[in-house]
């Protein structure tokens, strides 16, 4: 399960999406900074933290602030909401009516029975991670994109120190994703995709909690 994501603003290098200009890039630097470098967690109740994510725009893809997480009869979900399962969307695909990439850095894993922390990532690159949407409304009425991030089984290599993770899109396949119709062989081509970004990933052993 995938509860924490980092987002460093020094990122040199970007494997968002292919079609991103300088307005969105720099939108997403830009909180990156304001967020100083904290770790993003799913939104709650309480902790109204409103995450970058990227959405299909009118005319190019834009920068949207979503809800990590699903909203049910204004609360957030009493069930698990922040993950997606590849698996189901694939039995399910109508699951994929609303679509978000999730701009990141890392993102962090406990590694079980040991409780360590790892933290994955591309060297530092900006990568984008597939999400599924919908909208959902808070008790005082106040509408938002919640979005769920799509996780996948994790490689052999990479298992032993979590058995899921999140799919990682390819620049190339970020407006497919985006644009795409809602079926089975999308999720099927984004897990396919995903599989060129598998080598790229390094975990490393963090020293605390992220």
């Amino acid at each position: 399960m995938c509860a924490s994501y980092g987002l460093d603003p020094r990122f040199s290098d970007q494997q968002l999406i292919e079609e991103a200009d300088d307005e969105l890039m720099e939108g997403i630097r830009a909180w990156a900074r304001r967020n100083a470098d904290e770790t993003l967690r799913p939104t709650g109740r309480n902790l109204r933290n409103l995450n970058p994510i990227v959405v299909r725009g009118e005319h190019a893809p834009t920068l949207e602030l979503g809800w990590w997480g699903y909203l049910v009869d204004g609360r957030p979900a009493k069930f698990p909401s922040i993950n997606t399962r590849s698996e189901r969307l694939q039995d399910r695909p109508a699951g994929l009516r609303g679509r978000a990439i999730v701009p990141a850095t890392r993102w962090f894993e406990l590694q079980k029975p040991q409780q360590l922390w790892h933290g994955f990532g591309l060297g530092g690159a900006l990568f984008g991670m597939a999400a599924v949407t919908q909208r959902g409304r808070t008790e005082d009425g106040t509408w938002y994109t919640c979005y769920s991030i799509v996780m996948r089984p994790a490689p052999e290599r990479l298992a032993g120190l979590h058995d899921r993770m999140p799919v990682l899109l390819p620049a190339a396949f970020a407006a497919d994703w985006l644009d795409g119709a809602p079926t089975r062989d999308l999720m099927d081509e984004a897990l396919t995709a995903s599989g060129s970004v598998l080598p790229a990933v390094r975990a490393d052993a963090l020293p605390a909690a992220p």
